[in-house]
């Protein structure tokens, strides 16, 4: 009897061991939010602008844990792209329902209006916004924050930022600088493509730079360095979009999320490896990753392959092309490899052109935020040019965005 009671009772510490996972070394906004920052909210009707990255360490919705909590009434939910569940797929517009879980009001920021209006603010008193950013400029939630902070200074409402991990840490800066002439909804300001920054410091900068000048406050990070990746943070990834299904994809999709728009490279959405491929019917991909290998462009290693999209681009189709492999996170260079490829198959395919769908270009362009990259491969310059022909503006930002860094 007592050798059973003893082996029940290990049993019992074993499960109760494995069910406990540690704790992050990271805590986030929202954690210390309700923790250390409760004087932000309690007592007062609050908005939450959200999606399913809002999760505390714990992996509780951000949404659940507000609405759970004493002293504080969770009035108003506002939702990005993608909705505050993550069920509607990307531009899709979105209309305003309730939450079936908790009843609360859910109001679309990416419908009819992509700015909170007075009537969505009427029973808040202060808004939050706590959404998993990736790091790149053309990506909209970070929009969608700006022009919520427009509203907030607007009818006179505190905005508190949540803070959340850069996944690609916060010293990698790169790319052309956002020209206004092509601001858009993937891109309203001049930032790089890729900023190194939290959405917290990137709310200060949009703020104070950009004279949005609302009630800001950043509930920051405890324990998150500069040079952390996100897997050493020890929290736990959830997609940001259905194509960002690991935080290695943010890197990825820094290199090659710009290739997509032009409809005539595959950048591998449709297939199991969204943003890691490059490639088209018509590539040789064997000649590609050779060239590309050649190079020796640090942190990183092609492997030519063949694959099929189910869906979006080539459908069908077999492609030719390189997966990415990305050999060393530290020294890898999205916008490198991004020009370098595109150089490339230029110049390794010269019969293919492929900004040939000319309604394609102006999407692309906004994606890098200016013609240069489009005109400078058109007329034959190499990617080393083209890299160099942004260092100064990216020089001028790196002073600007200096001002506005929490972390060391």
């Amino acid at each position: 009897m007592l050798r059973k009671t003893v082996l029940i009772l290990l049993l019992m510490f074993l499960l109760t061991a494995f069910q406990q996972r540690p704790q992050p070394e990271v805590r986030l906004g929202i954690d210390r939010l309700v923790k250390e920052y409760s004087h932000l909210v309690e007592g007062k009707r609050v908005g939450l602008i959200t999606n399913p990255t809002g999760l505390a360490g714990d992996l509780q919705t951000s949404i659940d844990l507000l609405h759970g909590a004493e002293r504080i009434e969770l009035t108003a939910l506002f939702g990005p792209e993608h909705g505050v569940r993550g069920d509607i797929k990307g531009g899709i517009k979105i209309e305003n329902f309730k939450d079936a879980k908790t009843g609360i009001p859910v109001y679309s920021l990416y419908g009819k209006t992509h700015k909170p209006t007075a009537e969505m603010l009427a029973d808040v008193d202060v808004l939050l916004f706590d959404i998993q950013d990736i790091g790149i400029r053309p990506y909209t939630y970070i929009y969608t924050m700006a022009r919520a902070m427009e509203a907030a200074k607007e009818y006179a409402i505190p905005f508190v930022v949540l803070d959340r991990p850069n996944p690609m840490g916060g010293t990698l800066v790169g790319g052309p600088v956002l020209e206004p002439e092509f601001a858009s909804g993937i891109g309203l300001y001049p930032i790089p493509y890729v900023h190194g920054m939290t959405v917290g410091e990137l709310a200060k900068l949009f703020n104070e730079e950009f004279g949005i000048n609302c009630q800001l406050t950043v509930v920051p990070m405890e324990n998150w360095r500069r040079d952390m990746l996100f897997a050493e943070t020890g929290l736990m990834w959830v997609p940001t979009s259905p194509h960002v299904p690991r935080p290695e994809s943010c890197f990825y999709m820094a290199s090659t999320g710009g290739f997509g728009e032009l409809w005539t490279l595959s950048e591998g959405v449709g297939t199991p490896l969204p943003f890691e491929l490059c490639g088209a019917p018509w590539i040789d991909g064997e000649r590609l990753a050779d060239a590309m290998n050649e190079l020796g462009l640090p942190g990183i290693h092609f492997r030519s392959l063949y694959f099929r999209s189910y869906y979006l681009r080539f459908v069908n189709e077999q492609c030719g092309g390189v997966q990415i492999h990305i050999t060393d996170f530290s020294q890898y260079r999205p916008l490198t490899v991004a020009m370098h490829l595109l150089a490339t198959i230029r110049d390794l395919f010269p019969e293919q052109d492929f900004f040939r769908h000319s309604t394609r270009t102006l999407s692309f362009d906004r994606a890098f935020g200016t013609d240069r990259v489009r005109k400078d491969l058109m007329v034959g310059k190499s990617a080393t040019e083209i890299l160099a022909g942004w260092e100064q503006e990216l020089e001028e930002f790196r002073n600007v965005r200096g001002r506005y860094l929490i972390y060391e």
